[in-house]
C-alpha cells in the first residue's frame, strides 16, 4: 500500500468512529493489503486520535485463543492501542450510542510498574516489571462492517488490525493483586448478561499463560523501537468468546476471589 492508501484507509476508520456508522471492509477497498500494511493503517489511525487530543494509556492483545485464530486463519495474536477515553470502571453505565456494535470479553489486565522494552524477555522479567494484575472487561467495537452486504465476504485479519484490533474500551475491576497472589492460568470468570451465564473461561485459554501474550507484545513492539511504560495497562487477551452487548443489557463478570466487573449499556 502507498502512503496515500494508508492515510485514506485510516481516515475511513476515523470518520466511521466519529460518525458512529460503519465503513466498508478495508480488505475490499485494498485487497492487496498485507498484515504489515494493516498495522501501518492502525498507526495512522491512532495518530489521528492523538492529533484530536487523545493519549495512550496502554495496549491490548487480541486473538490469543486457538479458536479465534483458527476462525481468522492465522497463527499469531494481534495488538491495538488503549486511549484515555476508553477507560471505564466497574459499575459504570455506557451511554446510549457510544458504540456501534459493542461486544464484551473477559480478561486479566496487567498494570506495568516499570518500563520494559526489547525482544526476548523472559517470563520472570515481565513479572518483575508488573506492578499488579486485575480483572477486567474489554469492550470491542467494529468501525468496519463485519461482512460486505453485497458479496457476503467476511472481514479478515487486515480489517480487524487496521481497526485498532477492534478495541473500544476497557472496564477495570474492583480489585488489584500482586502477580504472585494467584496462578493466572487458573484465574477464571463467569460472564453473565442480564442474569444469564453466557460464557466461562480460564486464564490458560490465553496462550496457556497470560504472560506469554505480554512477551509476544514486547517482541512485536521491539521491531519499531517501542516498549511498555510504567503505569500503562496491558490487556493480556480474552479467555472467552465475545458476547454481544445490545442497548439495555447488563453484564456481571464474576472472577471469584480475583474480583468482579459490572457494566451496563444504556
Amino acid at each position: 500500500m502507498t502512503a496515500n492508501d494508508v492515510t485514506t484507509a485510516a481516515r475511513m476508520l476515523y470518520e466511521a468512529d466519529k460518525a458512529g456508522k460503519q465503513c466498508g471492509l478495508i480488505s475490499s477497498a485494498f485487497p492487496d493489503a498485507k498484515l504489515q500494511d494493516a498495522y501501518r493503517i492502525q498507526d495512522a489511525l491512532i495518530d489521528m486520535h492523538y492529533e484530536a487530543g487523545r493519549s495512550r494509556i496502554g495496549w491490548k492483545i487480541g486473538l490469543t485463543s486457538r479458536a479465534m485464530q483458527q476462525a481468522l486463519g492465522i497463527t499469531t495474536p494481534d495488538s491495538g492501542v488503549l486511549l484515555d477515553n476508553m477507560l471505564f470502571k466497574s459499575g459504570d453505565t455506557v451511554t446510549e450510542g457510544r458504540f456501534i456494535q459493542p461486544r464484551i470479553e473477559a480478561e486479566i489486565a496487567f498494570v506495568m510498574g516499570a518500563d520494559i522494552a526489547g525482544a526476548g524477555h523472559s517470563r520472570e522479567e515481565v513479572i518483575a516489571a508488573t506492578a499488579h494484575v486485575a480483572p477486567c472487561l474489554e469492550i470491542l467495537d467494529t468501525r468496519i462492517l463485519r461482512a460486505d452486504p453485497d458479496t457476503g465476504k467476511a472481514r479478515i485479519i487486515t480489517d480487524t488490525v487496521s481497526d485498532n484490533a477492534a478495541n473500544a474500551g476497557i472496564v477495570m475491576g474492583d480489585k488489584t493483586h500482586a502477580f504472585n497472589a494467584h496462578d493466572l492460568r487458573w484465574v477464571g470468570a463467569i460472564v453473565a448478561r442480564d442474569g444469564v451465564v453466557e460464557e466461562t473461561g480460564l486464564g490458560a485459554g490465553v496462550l496457556n499463560d497470560p504472560v506469554t501474550g505480554i512477551i509476544w507484545l514486547l517482541d512485536r513492539l521491539a521491531q519499531f523501537g517501542k516498549g511498555l511504560q510504567a503505569g500503562e495497562v496491558v490487556l493480556s487477551g480474552s479467555f472467552i468468546r465475545p458476547v454481544e452487548a445490545p442497548a439495555g443489557s447488563t453484564f456481571v463478570a464474576d472472577f471469584g476471589a480475583f474480583g468482579r466487573v459490572d457494566l451496563t449499556f444504556a
